[in-house]
């Protein structure tokens, strides 16, 4: 039985991927049938059609050219790249029936190779005699689109290979010319051919030294020198993923207006506003919707705008320490941090110190928890509001992300999107509630110490050090 139905060669334009499929072509009862699903044309440029799909058919539904690819005698397969036909690109990574072969090459080489052929127009060479040469201009903005292009089409194959309990043959560039890789990837494609000399139709193009094919290559030193090629600067996510929480989602009575909570934010003022615009209680307000019925929702409500509140991390970090711990509204997780995690939590009447302190060691906690240190799953009011807002995007992401600290403003704009004038001032606050108010226990160390709980959330929504404003105190 064979070990593999067909296989996908994952690679990008000036990678080596013609001459790998003159590799594969060159094993017995194994056939790649070039770019099968690039946009402009089936299969390669001067082709009208491949196993009789023309580009017209294969556009209007990718899928029967896939069949039949699959279909084939012996073992057939094609090249995809990050631009081709996504369609496929779904079905073939959730395929494990579908063999990966990833080719990979240094950024550098493959974006110079593909300036040098735009300018020549020779994308393939099988003769010295016909070999074009020239030297290119490097363009640095152009060059990093390049590379995030390929590190974000590598990093999602590798997502995709992991959650699906996959793996694939890697090849780089330079194992193109030795035959005992080609030979493994036969062995790992379960074909009993071999090869004993590779092919000889296509040649290197271009491999001349760098400073030959660079106009300014001092740019281009510059340029790479200041890529952080490891990646230093990233912090490692081990946060979990969000859902949509469509649930959660609430809706104008009459206004076209739709709500996408981010716990811990200021959920209740929201709500009463919302009620108060359409001059309804706020259980008036509908909510408890499936993905079915807010797209019903939607569709019913032309000019509907979605929306998001966000709330500065410290404000929202003490004001669920505060429900949840201080106030005991989750007496359970509460039970759990004293007896596991040794979180000392103050008698009713203590001190700002005390709650001070607690809080600090109540941000540790989160702190470990998001980073997967601990035994605990953080729920929604811990988790960052960059991964909610993240949650949010999979099913429709929103229209405005507003801000607590500017809220009655925001809303009021909001409110004028969607034809309402009569936008009504926030009303008036619930008490602040909590053991102390959030200017007695905030100073540069609790700061540091949210930043460090949070510091996604201070990056993507560009955070400044929290300050007291007792008008976003009140939105409780």
């Amino acid at each position: 039985m064979a070990r593999f139905e067909m296989f996908v060669v994952l690679a990008g334009m000036r990678t080596g991927s013609n001459l790998l499929e003159e590799h594969l072509n060159a094993l017995d009862g194994v056939t790649c049938h070039g770019e099968a699903f690039n946009p402009v044309f089936v299969g390669g440029p001067n082709r009208k059609a491949l196993l009789g799909v023309d580009l017209e058919a294969r556009t209007a539904d990718p899928f029967p050219l896939l069949d039949r690819i699959a279909g084939g005698a012996g073992l057939n397969g094609f090249r995809f790249f990050h631009d081709h036909d996504p369609r496929i690109y779904d079905r073939v990574m959730g395929d494990p029936g579908c063999a990966k072969i990833v080719l990979n090459r240094n950024p550098a080489e493959s974006y110079v190779s593909r300036k040098i052929a735009a300018e020549t127009g020779q994308w393939k060479l099988t003769d010295l005699k016909h070999r074009r040469a020239a030297a290119i201009q490097f363009d640095a903005a152009e060059f990093e689109a390049h590379l995030e292009a390929l590190q974000a089409f590598q990093a999602d194959i590798l997502h995709r290979l992991q959650v699906s309990g996959q793996t694939a043959f890697y090849l780089d560039y330079d194992d193109l010319g030795d035959l005992e890789v080609i030979n493994g990837l036969a062995a790992f494609l379960g074909v009993p051919a071999r090869l004993t000399q590779a092919p000889g139709g296509l040649k290197p193009q271009n491999p001349d030294a760098m400073e030959d094919k660079v106009r300014n290559l001092r740019a281009m030193e510059v340029t790479l020198a200041r890529l952080d090629r490891f990646n230093l600067g990233r912090t490692p996510v081990f946060e979990p993923r969000r859902g949509p929480a469509v649930p959660g989602y609430r809706a104008g009575a009459t206004a076209p207006l739709l709500y996408a909570p981010l716990r811990g934010g200021p959920e209740a003022a929201v709500l009463r506003w919302m009620a108060t615009l359409d001059k309804v209680t706020v259980d008036d307000l509908p909510g408890g919707f499936s993905q079915k019925t807010l797209r019903q929702w939607k569709r019913t409500h032309p000019g509907h705008r979605t929306f998001a509140v966000l709330a500065h991390p410290v404000v929202r970090a003490w004001r669920v320490f505060c429900r949840q711990i201080a106030d005991g509204g989750a007496p359970d997780l509460r039970r759990t941090l004293v007896r596991a995690y040794k979180l000392a939590v103050p008698e009713a009447g203590a001190d700002a110190a005390a709650w001070r302190a607690c809080f600090l060691d109540h941000l540790r906690i989160v702190r470990g928890t998001l980073a997967g240190q601990t035994s605990l799953r953080p729920g929604l009011e811990w988790a960052t509001q960059a991964a909610l807002v993240q949650g949010l995007g999979q099913f429709a992401p929103p229209d405005m992300l507003l801000r607590e600290d500017t809220l009655g403003r925001d809303l009021a704009m909001l409110a004028a999107a969607v034809g309402r004038d009569d936008a009504p001032a926030l009303p008036e606050a619930a008490p602040e509630g909590g053991p102390v108010p959030l200017p007695a226990i905030h100073d540069d160390t609790v700061e540091a110490a949210v930043r460090d709980a949070y510091g996604r959330d201070y990056v993507a929504f560009g955070f400044a050090p929290w300050a007291p404003e007792p008008a976003r105190l009140r939105l409780v």
